[in-house]
């Protein structure tokens, strides 16, 4: 690179972007990880309680707030440009399609297969 010639950032064209803007206290990466692992004792502790057939939301429910965590700061989409967030959030939109696609296949089979003998 020549003198005076600018440096190249991914992203630095864009609006608001400064690359050193995301970096974050290790006290807040401590935190995190500290919620995580609440969250990994609370999954096992409601695995251990009979919820009926809500185990399985509650472990679910669980797993969605970590996954949340883990993108947000470890992944760094908190700190990331608009156009990655609106990537997840296709992403997550076009999940949900694909969940709800099977569900309807599901639901529409007869229960007694599922049913041992």
């Amino acid at each position: 690179m020549k003198h005076g010639e600018p440096n190249f950032h991914p992203g630095a064209d864009q609006e608001h972007f400064d690359y050193t803007s995301h970096l974050a206290p290790i006290s807040m990466y401590v935190g995190i990880w500290a919620a995580l692992m609440v969250g990994t004792g609370l999954t096992v502790y409601a695995a251990s309680v009979e919820l009926g057939i809500f185990n399985i939301v509650v472990a679910l429910v669980i797993a969605t707030i970590k996954g949340t965590l883990v993108v947000l700061f470890f992944m760094h989409l908190r700190y990331s440009t608009k156009l990655t967030m609106v990537t997840v959030v296709e992403a997550i939109f076009f999940l949900l399609i694909l969940f709800s696609l099977s569900m309807t296949d599901y639901l529409t089979r007869g229960w007694e297969t599922y049913i041992a003998h």
